[in-house]
C-alpha cells in the first residue's frame, strides 16, 4: 500500500508561558500512515497525540522534522490548499465547526467556498449526507440534533470536500455512549466502503478495537506501535504510562492473575465471553 502521512524526526514545541519553560509537545515522531488504513492513536492527557492529528493537515507546523501528505511538504505554503482538501479535520466539539443555520448549507460550505460549481455542490452534499446516514435531516437546523448526529453532520463537511484522509482529534470524547457508536460506525462505514484513510484520536481503549493499527504515545513519543490484539496483551506497560486497557482485556487479566487459564487476546465481548466459557468448562 502507497504511505498517506509520513512524519520524519517529527518535532513541536508550544511557547513557554511568561518565566516558564517550553513545553515539549513532540519529541521526534517517525510514522507511515498507509492509505485506506484505519489508525488509532492512544495515550493520556499531554502525550502528544492532539499535536500529532493536528500536524497531518498542517493546522500546526513542525518544529522540528517533516511531515508528509501524499508526499507533500506541510512546510510548503504553496501546498496548504491541496492538503488540507486531502486530509480533513474533524475536532471534539461539533458546534465549534458548524456554521449554518440549515444542515444542508453547512455541508455545501467548505465546497462553496472552494469555488466548486453549484450543481457539483448539490452532488457533493447529497452525497455526503448518504455517507453518515443523514439525508433525512438535510433541512432540519444543526442545533436541534443530538451531540452524535452534530458530530456526524460535521464529518459530512469535510466529506463533501472528498478527502482521501478523515482526523477525527478526541471526536467522540463529548458524546455519550450512543452518540459515539453513531460517529464510529460511520467512520469504520466509510473506510470499509469508500477507501478513506481513517486516523481516529481517542481516549476511549474500547474505540480502538476494530483498528487496523493501533499508536500508543506518551511524552510526545511513539511508544507502542502494532495490531489491537498485539498492543493490549501489553496491559502493564500500558498501566505504567497511566493507560487503561479494554473493558474485555482488563477482566481476561485479573482473571489470569486470579489463576484462571485465559488468553489475553480475546478482545470482542464474544471473544472474551468464548475464552471464559473454555476455562471454565477446562476446570
Amino acid at each position: 500500500m502507497s504511505t498517506m502521512i509520513e512524519t520524519k524526526e517529527l518535532r513541536f514545541t508550544y511557547p513557554a508561558d511568561e518565566g516558564g519553560q517550553p513545553v515539549y509537545a513532540l519529541r521526534g515522531v517517525d510514522l507511515e500512515i498507509e492509505k485506506g488504513s484505519f489508525v488509532v492513536v492512544l495515550g493520556h492527557n499531554g502525550s502528544g497525540k492532539s499535536t500529532l492529528a493536528k500536524t497531518f493537515n498542517a493546522v500546526l507546523l513542525p518544529a522540528g522534522g517533516k511531515v508528509y501528505v501524499e508526499g507533500m511538504d506541510t512546510l510548503d505554503e504553496s501546498l496548504l490548499l491541496a492538503i488540507r482538501q486531502r486530509v480533513g479535520m474533524v475536532f471534539q466539539n461539533p458546534d465549534n465547526q458548524i456554521v449554518a443555520n440549515v444542515v444542508e448549507e453547512d455541508v455545501a460550505f467548505a465546497p462553496e467556498n472552494l469555488g466548486v460549481p453549484t450543481e457539483e455542490i448539490r452532488r457533493k452534499v447529497d452525497g455526503a449526507l448518504a455517507a453518515v446516514g443523514m439525508s433525512e435531516f438535510v433541512t432540519h437546523a444543526p442545533h436541534l440534533l443530538s451531540g452524535g448526529q452534530k458530530q456526524r453532520i460535521a464529518i459530512a463537511g469535510v466529506i463533501a470536500m472528498e478527502p482521501d484522509c478523515i482526523v477525527l482529534d478526541e471526536a467522540t470524547a463529548m458524546l455519550d455512549p450512543i452518540g459515539r457508536q453513531e460517529v464510529l460506525s460511520t467512520v469504520h462505514r466509510l473506510n470499509r466502503e469508500k477507501g478513506i484513510t481513517v486516523v481516529l484520536i481517542t481516549h476511549h481503549m474500547n474505540e480502538a478495537e476494530e483498528a487496523d493499527r493501533v499508536i500508543v504515545m506518551d511524552d510526545g513519543k511513539v511508544v507502542m506501535d502494532g495490531p489491537p490484539r498485539e498492543v493490549f496483551t501489553r496491559v502493564d506497560d500500558l498501566r505504567a504510562i497511566g493507560l487503561t486497557t479494554p473493558d474485555t482485556v482488563d477482566l481476561l487479566d485479573r482473571l489470569r492473575k486470579d489463576g484462571w487459564d485465559v488468553p489475553l487476546d480475546a478482545l470482542t465481548v464474544d471473544e472474551c465471553a468464548a475464552a471464559i466459557a473454555k476455562a471454565v468448562a477446562g476446570n
